[in-house]
């Protein structure tokens, strides 16, 4: 059971995330902030994650620490399922187009945190949701889960595309570097024969 479960409670937000690496992309996500729950849509129908995810945070003052908190808790499930990574192909990689965006996004599962990030947003906003969170909700997967994480724009000039495009894209690769290797046989994908758990 490649499952995690975390409860992430603070004076600002009161998070808990429950996640199957090996589902069949079941969604429940209420966060308060409806483009963030369209976006956590994203990632567990393109990548076969089940997610169920329930959230209240500070939203009347703006979405920064529930998206980030949300984040946060998502990236330590996504390493608690995980484990030592033993099987995993590690390494994800995929291009989504979304009419005329189109976003690349390449990880691995490598238990060093990095975020490189290339989105060129045109709108400070999509509906109420300030798009300067995106960078911040990556930031704290990757971060939270040991992602080296990689995020291009090559094309797009559609705000909600573009963003879309990049959720797409990364439940893509996230799904193409945690699904099991045959070939592997339960070994740990690295010629050190460790990877760094995050968090632990």
């Amino acid at each position: 059971m490649r499952t995690g479960e975390i409860h992430r409670a603070t004076g600002e937000t009161d998070v808990r995330v429950r996640l199957d690496l090996d589902g069949t992309g079941q969604c429940h996500a209420v966060t308060g902030v409806p483009f963030l729950d369209h976006m956590l849509h994203q990632i567990s129908s393109h990548g076969l994650i089940d997610l169920h995810i329930d959230a209240t945070g500070d939203t009347h003052i703006d979405d920064h620490h529930t998206n980030e908190d949300v984040g946060i808790a998502v990236g330590q499930a996504l390493s608690q399922a995980l484990g030592d990574r033993r099987g995993i192909h590690r390494f994800g990689h995929f291009v989504a187009p979304l009419d005329e965006a189109l976003v690349q996004v390449a990880l691995d599962c490598s238990g060093r945190p990095h975020l490189s990030f290339g989105l060129q947003i045109p709108s400070q906003k999509i509906g109420t949701y300030d798009t300067e969170l995106v960078k911040e909700f990556f930031v704290a997967v990757a971060n939270n889960s040991g992602l080296t994480l990689h995020i291009r724009q090559l094309d797009g000039v559609n705000s909600h595309h573009i963003v879309e495009a990049c959720f797409k894209a990364f439940a893509r690769a996230l799904r193409m570097a945690t699904e099991i290797d045959p070939r592997r046989a339960g070994t740990v994908p690295s010629s050190k024969g460790v990877l760094e758990q995050a968090g632990s």
